[in-house]
């Protein structure tokens, strides 16, 4: 998968991807395809981290590219 656990982090926490696209105030169709491609917004990171309950400084536990 390259540059992000989503997928993984969100099952881990036993969330389906409209909940997490509800909590995170994005599509369903955004978390689909930052779970297949990777690639997102810094605004839509920190949304996505927020929603999993996640500070900002645990960014790596789920996106693990360099690009910030």
């Amino acid at each position: 998968m390259p540059g992000n656990n989503l997928k993984k982090m969100r099952e881990k926490l036993l969330m389906s991807k409209s909940e997490l696209a509800r909590k995170a105030g994005v599509s369903v169709l955004t978390i689909d395809r930052i779970e297949k491609n990777g690639e997102s917004r810094m605004e839509t990171k920190r949304k996505i981290l927020l929603a999993l309950g996640l500070s900002l400084e645990e960014k790596n536990k789920v996106f693990s590219d360099d690009e910030e």
